[in-house]
């Protein structure tokens, strides 16, 4: 009886742990797929496009006075690439480093910039102003092909719904950036883990197109 005591327990134990082996193997496969979504650069589409595919919805219009109070529409772009994102002046965080992002594109894309146009719509109809916006392009360095877009509350609350943006203060701020072709499709869309190298990649590809 004690030899088969032991028996069983080394059963159990060798049991025990193999269920364990398993147990996190597939909690590791688990944890690998989800992280990777989370953590991993954006994906490569078929034509070559870094980031989120977006099915080349038609991306829609908007009508705004851009920091030198000039009517800018979206629409009027057409037979260009445009790169749409939402910002707010006084971010200390996500919006600066969005817009370092931008401006280093510009650079990489050298004469290709000319032909790339650049928006960002305010996300801070109060705070923003077109003082404010002026200072943010010049420190940022984006001060061609480059409008930064202002309104009312009234004005701006339309845009953000029809790009879904969350929020409209400066607490609850989005690192959105859309990439529209020169059809006026959206292409692309990045979250704030996207790299300059990534955006000036796609912005190629479209000017190809």
């Amino acid at each position: 009886m004690r030899m088969s005591w032991r028996l069983a327990s080394r059963f159990s134990v060798i049991t025990l742990a193999l269920l364990v082996v398993v147990v996190v193997a597939l909690w590791g496969l688990r944890g690998g797929t989800n992280g990777a979504s989370a953590t991993t650069t954006p994906s490569t589409s078929q034509s070559g496009l870094q980031g989120t595919d977006l099915g080349s919805e038609v991306a829609p219009d908007f009508h705004l006075n851009d920091q030198f109070g000039k009517p800018i529409s979206l629409s009027q772009f057409h037979g260009e690439p445009v790169v749409l994102t939402f910002l707010y002046t006084h971010c200390p965080t996500a919006c600066p480093l969005t817009a370092n992002k931008l401006s280093v594109t510009q650079t990489q894309l050298g004469k290709n910039a000319a032909k790339v146009m650049m928006l960002a719509v305010s996300i801070d109809p109060v705070g923003d102003t077109q003082a404010t916006a002026r200072n943010f392009s010049q420190v940022h360095k984006l001060t061609s092909n480059w409008h930064y877009l202002l309104g009312t509350q009234s004005q701006l609350s339309p845009i953000w719904d029809a790009y879904s943006i969350a929020g409209q203060a400066t607490a609850n701020h989005t690192t959105a950036v859309y990439v529209i072709d020169k059809q006026g499709r959206e292409r692309i869309f990045f979250d704030g883990d996207f790299t300059s190298e990534q955006l000036t990649s796609d912005l190629n590809i479209l000017l190809q197109e």
